[in-house]
């Protein structure tokens, strides 16, 4: 059976001690998805939202959420982040949007939520600039895509 690392011996929530790992350069990708009507996609990739530059501002409320994760999620550690990098495609099969986000940093823990932080963000950002005009897309699909460094190795999805 598999402990968790962030209960104590009575079940209690703790921060974990990395002080004794290993620095090593950990990379992790996240991605999500907004899927909305043809119509709106079309708007966002022409520019035409009244709020602005939906891709643009997305992109940077991602990079800018990774860098605050520790702030959001009680038990995670504050990073000094190496590299955020958020991309936003077009799906036109869903229709809407693919976001990807890359987190990485050398130190001893991982930036598993960092990269999902980016990417989740990136997809409420979208939404909230194009609600007005579709207030029925759906976030979905947010996950951990892979994952290298550290102790327990590299993690690649559906592998």
């Amino acid at each position: 059976m598999v402990s968790l690392t962030h209960l104590g011996a009575k079940g209690e929530a703790n921060m974990v001690d990395v002080g004794d790992k290993a620095e090593t350069t950990r990379t992790a990708v996240a991605e999500g998805f907004v899927s909305m009507q043809p119509e709106t996609l079309e708007m966002i990739l022409a520019g035409d939202a009244k709020k602005g530059d939906v891709l643009g501002t997305a992109r940077i409320a991602g990079i800018m959420a990774a860098k605050k994760t520790h702030e959001l999620i009680p038990l995670c550690h504050p990073l000094l982040l190496t590299k955020v990098a958020v991309e936003i495609e077009p799906d036109h099969s869903l229709p809407g949007l693919k976001v990807t986000a890359l987190a990485r940093v050398t130190g001893k823990t991982g930036v598993e939520m960092e990269a999902l932080t980016a990417a989740s963000v990136a997809c409420l950002t979208i939404y909230d600039m194009a609600k007005a005009a579709d207030r029925g897309m759906v976030i979905s699909g947010v996950r951990l895509v892979e994952k290298t460094g550290g102790k327990s190795g590299d993690y690649k999805a559906g592998s």
